[in-house]
C-alpha cells in the first residue's frame, strides 16, 4: 500500500490573528477635492497591513485575538437620534468659566458652536462635514501630514473612515482667550466610530484645547480608531487635555503625533479611565531649535481594563526640551503597559529629556508593565528615565489609621497623594476634579 503523503501547514501570521474587519470600499465617505485622493489611498494602505499580532514588537503585550472585528458596522445618518443623549456634564467647561467653541461629535452627526469675533479673526474650529463644504482646501492641505496612513493598520483605517473630526486652525498671532471644546459621545453596540483631529497652530499664536472621547457601559462591543494631528508653529502655544473615558465594552485605538517648530511649546495632557482595551501611540517630535513639549498622563484601571500606551519623545533639533510623567494605578485583574524612548537625533545638541512612569498596583491580580528607553545619537545631552511599579505602603496606612481615619478613607488619601505630582501639572481645576471623581469612582467600585 502507498505512504500517504506527510501534510505540512504553514502557519501564518494571520492564523493567530483576530478576525479581518468587514469594511468595504463603499464605507469610505463621500468627499470631494484633495480628501477623496487622501482617503481612497488611506484605505490602500488599510488593505496592505495585517492586524497586528503579539510577534510585531509594538504589541507583543496587547493582545487582539478577541477583537470581535468582523462584528462592527458604520453608525447610519442621524444614528445618534436613537441612541443615549450626552450627558450633560460632558458639555461643561473643564478649563474656564465658559468655551469659545464647542463642537459635539455623535454617530451619524454633529452639533457645532463657535463664538462669532474669533471667526472674524479667521480661526476655524469646525467638524469634517462643515470643513469639507466651507475649508475644503484648508482641510485637504493639513490632513496627512503629522499622521501618516501608513503609519499603521487602526491609522490607515480611521484615515480613510473618518467622518467624524475636528478641524481647528488659529491662523497667524492669533491669541484665543477662551478654551476650544469638543466630545465624540458613541453609545451603540456592535458600532465602529473613527475619529480624527487636525489641530493646527500657526506661528505665534496660543490656544487651548479639550477634546473628550467618552461613551455609556453597554452590552455587547463597540471600537473607536482615531487620529490626532497637531502641529504647533514658531513661538506658538498650545495647551492641549485629552480625556478618555469609553464605555467598558470599547475596544480603542489612536496614533496621535505632535509637530512642534521653532520656540514653540505644547503642554500635553492625557487622562485615561474607560475602556475595555486601548492601545495609543503617541508622538512628540520637537522639529524646531529651542522647542519644548510636556506630556502628562493620568490612567486608573480596575476590573479586566487592559490600557497600552506607546510614547515617543523625539528631539529632532538642538536646544528642545521634553518631559513626560505618567502615573497610573490598577485595581482588579486589570493591567498597564506604558513603553516610552527618548530619541536624540544626531546633532540635536544641548537636549534636555525626561521620562517617568509611576504605577501604584492596589490588587495582587492586577498587573503593570513599564518599559523606558533611550536612544542618543548626539554628544551633548541630559536625558534621564525612570520607572516604579509598587504596592501602598503600609506606614502611611497606619498613620493614618492610628489617627481615626477608616482604612477605606485612608487608602484613598495615599492613592491621591501619589497622584498629586499629576494633579500639579495640571492648570486647570475642572480637569483636577474630573480626575480626583475618578479616583474615587474606582476606589469605591
Amino acid at each position: 500500500m502507498q505512504e500517504k503523503p506527510k501534510v505540512t501547514v504553514n502557519r501564518t501570521r494571520r492564523d493567530s490573528a483576530a478576525k479581518e474587519f468587514t469594511f468595504t470600499q463603499a464605507d469610505i465617505p463621500a468627499s470631494s477635492n484633495g480628501l477623496a485622493s487622501f482617503r481612497a489611498s488611506a484605505w490602500d494602505s488599510f488593505n496592505r497591513h495585517s492586524l497586528p499580532v503579539n510577534t510585531d514588537e509594538a504589541w507583543r503585550r496587547t493582545d487582539l485575538r478577541l477583537l470581535p472585528a468582523a462584528d462592527f458596522k458604520l453608525p447610519k445618518d442621524g444614528a445618534f437620534e436613537d441612541l443615549p443623549a450626552v450627558p450633560e456634564y460632558l458639555l461643561q467647561s473643564l478649563t474656564g468659566d465658559q468655551h469659545g467653541g464647542q463642537i459635539t461629535l455623535l454617530p451619524g452627526g454633529s452639533q457645532i458652536q463657535l463664538d462669532a469675533e474669533l471667526s472674524k479673526k479667521g480661526v476655524v474650529f469646525t467638524d469634517f462635514r462643515t470643513a469639507e463644504k466651507d475649508h475644503a482646501d484648508l482641510l485637504a492641505r493639513l490632513i496627512g501630514q503629522i499622521v501618516k496612513p501608513d503609519d499603521g493598520k487602526f491609522a490607515a483605517l480611521a484615515s480613510a473612515l473618518a467622518q467624524n473630526g475636528v478641524l481647528l486652525y488659529v491662523p497667524k498671532n492669533v491669541q484665543v482667550e477662551y478654551p476650544l471644546h469638543s466630545v465624540l459621545w458613541g453609545p451603540g453596540s456592535d458600532l465602529a466610530h473613527f475619529s480624527h483631529l487636525v489641530v493646527y497652530v500657526e506661528d505665534g499664536a496660543s490656544v487651548t484645547y479639550v477634546h473628550e472621547a467618552a461613551s455609556p457601559d453597554e452590552v455587547g462591543h463597540a471600537m473607536h480608531a482615531g487620529v490626532v494631528e497637531i502641529y504647533v508653529g514658531k513661538d506658538a502655544n498650545l495647551r492641549f487635555v485629552e480625556l478618555q473615558s469609553w464605555g467598558r465594552h470599547v475596544w480603542n485605538f489612536s496614533h496621535e503625533r505632535a509637530r512642534v517648530e521653532r520656540g514653540g511649546n505644547l503642554d500635553w495632557i492625557f487622562g485615561a479611565v474607560g475602556s475595555r482595551l486601548t492601545k495609543n501611540f503617541s508622538d512628540l517630535d520637537l522639529a524646531g531649535e529651542g522647542s519644548v513639549g510636556r506630556m502628562s498622563g493620568f490612567y486608573f484601571t480596575d476590573g479586566t481594563q487592559h490600557l497600552d500606551h506607546d510614547t515617543q519623545q523625539n528631539h529632532l533639533a538642538p536646544h528642545t526640551t521634553s518631559d513626560l510623567l505618567f502615573k497610573g494605578a490598577l485595581k482588579g485583574r486589570s493591567r498597564s503597559v506604558w513603553q516610552g524612548m527618548i530619541y536624540v537625533a544626531p546633532g540635536a545638541q544641548k537636549t534636555d529629556g525626561y521620562q517617568a512612569n509611576r504605577n501604584l498596583v492596589l490588587d495582587d491580580k492586577a498587573r503593570a508593565d513599564s518599559i523606558p528607553g533611550l536612544e542618543i545619537l548626539a554628544d551633548d545631552v541630559r536625558c534621564t528615565h525612570g520607572a516604579t511599579v509598587g504596592k501602598l505602603e503600609q506606614e502611611p496606612l497606619f498613620y493614618l489609621k492610628s489617627r481615626g481615619i477608616p482604612q477605606h478613607e485612608a487608602e484613598r488619601l495615599v492613592v491621591e497623594g501619589f497622584f498629586d505630582p499629576i494633579m500639579q501639572r495640571i492648570p486647570f481645576e475642572g480637569v483636577r476634579e474630573r480626575f480626583q471623581q475618578a479616583i474615587q469612582d474606582k476606589l469605591s467600585a
